[in-house]
């Protein structure tokens, strides 16, 4: 029996992850995700890896459709960054990002959308 109610009962979180899958909610993810607090979009960026390779302005741009203010990209075992060329539709949406490692970035997100923030999170897996 739950003695409160629980905001993000309908709400997209991390509840697990590990190199190669994400749990949103009950369902595993294995390729590239972009997660909302509504919605998630598979497949996201199927060209770019971990290393960024084959990451592209219009993956990122992607962000805004979801309505974010922030996205939190997870790169991996390690961090690492894109070319700053490909931030440039983020910049002129005014969209936050940051690129982190999974984990943090997952941990983020999580603190993120449990506050009620509209944060998106993007996760480019290594091949």
């Amino acid at each position: 029996m739950k003695l409160y109610q629980d905001k993000n009962a309908n709400t997209n979180v991390v509840n697990g992850y590990g190199d190669d899958h994400v749990m949103i909610g009950k369902v595993r993810h294995d390729g590239n995700l972009l997660v909302s607090a509504s919605r998630i979009v598979a497949d996201w960026a199927p060209q770019a890896g971990g290393d960024l390779a084959g990451l592209r302005a219009e993956d990122l741009a992607q962000a805004a459709e979801l309505g974010a203010e922030i996205l939190i990209v997870g790169t991996g075992r390690r961090q690492r960054f894109p070319q700053p060329q490909l931030l440039r539709p983020l910049v002129e949406a005014r969209i936050g990002f940051e690129f982190m490692d999974f984990a943090a970035a997952c941990r983020t997100y999580n603190i993120l959308v449990g506050e009620g923030r509209a944060v998106a999170l993007g996760l480019l897996y290594e091949r």
